[in-house]
């Protein structure tokens, strides 16, 4: 087991499970702008680096002209809509509540406001001293220097600091800035891509990272 002092979390997939509204989000935003809907499982496919990008990506190459358009209706909509069937990941709140005593933060390339609203929908936002997504920095996973920040923000060492979270950003984010690791493979990332990212850890069900941390 591995002492640590500071805990980040990613969120989409890693906390909560996001994916169900994120996809209605894209689909009826697609469908407003006569563009042809898509598949749950392909459209979580395209999350993880942001808005921008998910939108950038469920339009593909040939419909990017309706981006700027795209955008706001996909805002307007999943602020409305994002707890319609959001819940906690299966052990979220059991592991939050097991690492009480941790300094804890949300580290997400969501949207901070609706990281935030989600967060204080579902309960959990009490469990974090700070939740950052974007807009709320100028930087985005996988950049070190969200990690330059928190290091010496909570006046912490890399060597006891670990990032647990379901997206190859937040291993890529781990090997940049020199923390510790732990790949969630059952969240919205590629299975395949986290076990071939070196993470330091790897779990099924985030209440195993109990047995990995203290």
């Amino acid at each position: 087991m591995k002492e640590v002092d500071l805990i980040i979390f990613d969120f989409d997939g890693t906390l909560v499970s996001t994916g169900t509204d994120l996809a209605a989000a894209v689909n009826y935003t697609l469908g407003k702008l006569g563009c042809g809907r898509k598949q749950e499982e392909e459209i979580i496919g395209f999350v993880g680096d942001g808005v921008a990008k998910l939108i950038e990506r469920a339009l593909g190459v040939d419909a990017l002209e309706h981006f700027p358009e795209a955008i706001k209706i996909f805002d307007n909509y999943y602020s409305e809509h994002l707890l319609d069937r959001t819940v906690l990941c299966t052990g979220a709140e059991e592991i939050l509540k097991y690492f009480r005593n941790k300094t804890k933060v949300i580290l997400t390339n969501k949207r901070y406001n609706y990281t935030q609203a989600i967060s204080r929908g579902l309960g959990i936002e009490d469990y974090f001293l700070e939740i950052i997504g974007d807009g709320s920095m100028p930087y985005r996973k996988p950049d070190k220097r969200l990690i330059d920040y928190l290091l010496t923000k909570y006046s912490t060492e890399k060597e006891r600091t670990v990032i647990i979270g379901d997206g190859i950003n937040d291993i890529i984010l781990a090997h940049n800035s020199g923390i510790l690791s732990c790949a969630c493979l059952n969240g919205l990332g590629k299975r395949e891509d986290l076990l071939a990212s070196r993470a330091d850890f790897y779990c099924e069900d985030l209440r195993e990272i109990s047995s990995f941390f203290y």
